[in-house]
């Protein structure tokens, strides 16, 4: 029979691990764990839950305050982000919910809710208050799914600057018209027909852009502009949408990877922008635990995939601190199947054997967990456990199948912000507007 002081090790290193995680002083505690380091990863475990939205709110609101942080970066698509950039920055939209209006598909709730409204206005007046210019935060987005919106944004900016590139730029991208307007017909042909792709248009306007940065740096020196550097993002994007899509039907893991290395490109290319114009390099991210969590310590890990906290992680190290979100119960806004209608959904309790149901067992209700290696508390959260996630899409009768992965949290996370019981987003609306011409946000994965 097992000794039950042994059984219940675990627990006894957790509880003495956890720090209080409910009030202003606590978010302080955790500001100052992360101390020096410029690239925060903060993460959620479903993209429905409003505690996380908060928590992630409050804690780069003092980010931005106390370390000067100088750019958010979230798990959605560059113009629809960058619109709000410009709301943020002083762009004359009447409000944060107008601003915001870019992300009109499904899951529109994703970043259209009251704690990211909330955040955007709070953004907006802080840079207003804020005297010089490289001091100011910006709004960026990182993710893939916006190819046709992106096309549009690269040749309006050619429009207003050299109309013979705007025209080489439309016959390139015309490529894409044989296909409709539809993202996912594109991503069949290419990918189950095997039809002639438009991967060589979108290179040749990607190095078209290069070159054009290329000749405003000799004339004018390193720091480019916001709107050229935008218009460089957009036909970035549309470079690795095209390959994506064209990967898609391929093989899960392989589009995974394109995807995620697209956000480390971008937030890379972000990175190296700021710096050109003197703003602090130092960045916040939200994105899903599946994104920001190192893929190495994870099932996807094992058969191949790579995410945006691996990549970010190899590429610099002790500069980067990832905060994965969990919780054990409570209420959701998830749909039941893509294009579905947002609903409040209950969460079921974690399952056995999985580490929210250990952070259950702990009987704390919210606290800050931080991974120290080499420690007992690492070795706690090594082994090779069931880690839930919830997407867009939550389907509680078959939550072990859909929902649940294994891992080994010590190896995927820097520290945990457990939540035992939360609640479900408030969207700006419920009604999601029929998809037109891209697809869903997070498709095919659902984080």
């Amino acid at each position: 029979m097992k000794d039950p002081r042994v059984a219940n090790k675990p627990l006894a290193v957790l509880r003495a691990g956890a720090q209080p995680f409910e009030s202003a002083d606590d978010d302080d505690r955790v500001i100052s764990w992360i101390g020096d380091a410029p690239i925060v990863l903060l993460g959620e475990s479903s993209h429905g839950t409003h505690d996380f939205y908060e928590a992630r709110a409050r804690l780069t609101q003092k980010l931005i305050e106390q370390k000067g942080f100088a750019a958010v970066a979230i798990e959605g698509d560059w113009p629809d982000a960058y619109q709000v950039n410009r709301y943020v920055l002083g762009g004359n939209e009447p409000d944060a919910a107008s601003a915001l209006s870019g992300f009109r598909r499904f899951p529109s709730w994703m970043w259209r809710n009251t704690v990211v409204a909330d955040f955007v206005e709070w953004l907006r007046e802080h840079n207003k208050a804020t005297p010089r210019p490289e001091w100011r935060t910006g709004f960026y987005g990182l993710d893939l799914y916006s190819l046709h919106t992106s096309i549009r944004a690269v040749v309006d900016y050619l429009d207003q600057r050299d109309p013979d590139a705007a025209r080489a730029a439309r016959m390139s991208y015309a490529c894409f018209d044989h296909f409709g307007h539809d993202a996912d017909s594109y991503a069949w042909a290419a990918g189950r027909l095997g039809v002639e792709t438009c991967e060589a248009e979108v290179t040749r306007e990607l190095v078209a852009l290069h070159q054009r940065q290329m000749e405003l740096v000799r004339r004018n020196g390193p720091a480019a502009s916001e709107e050229f550097f935008s218009a460089e993002q957009n036909a970035r994007l549309a470079y690795n949408a095209e390959h994506y899509y064209r990967t898609m039907f391929g093989g899960r893991i392989a589009a995974w990877n394109i995807r995620d290395e697209h956000m480390a490109e971008i937030l890379s290319e972000l990175l190296e922008h700021m710096q050109s114009r003197n703003q602090a390099p130092k960045v916040v991210v939200w994105a899903h635990n599946s994104h920001v969590g190192d893929a190495r310590a994870t099932e996807m890990g094992e058969q191949g995939g790579r995410n945006l906290g691996q990549l970010l992680r190899e590429r610099y190290g002790p500069r980067v601190k990832t905060i994965g979100f969990t919780t054990y119960t409570g209420t959701v806004i998830a749909a039941s199947d893509w294009n579905g209608r947002a609903a409040c959904k209950h969460i079921n309790p974690a399952l056995p054997d999985s580490y929210e149901e250990l952070f259950h067992e702990m009987d704390r209700p919210r606290f800050f967990l931080p991974i120290l290696p080499d420690s007992e508390l690492h070795d706690a959260l090594s082994s090779r456990r069931l880690e839930r996630g919830i997407g867009v899409v939550y389907r509680p009768a078959n939550e072990r199948q859909s929902h649940y992965f294994h891992a080994r949290l010590a190896s995927q996370f820097d520290a945990i912000i457990h939540l035992d019981e939360t609640r479900a987003l408030s969207p700006l609306e419920f009604a999601q507007p029929p998809a037109v011409g891209e697809p869903a946000e997070t498709f095919p994965e659902g984080t």
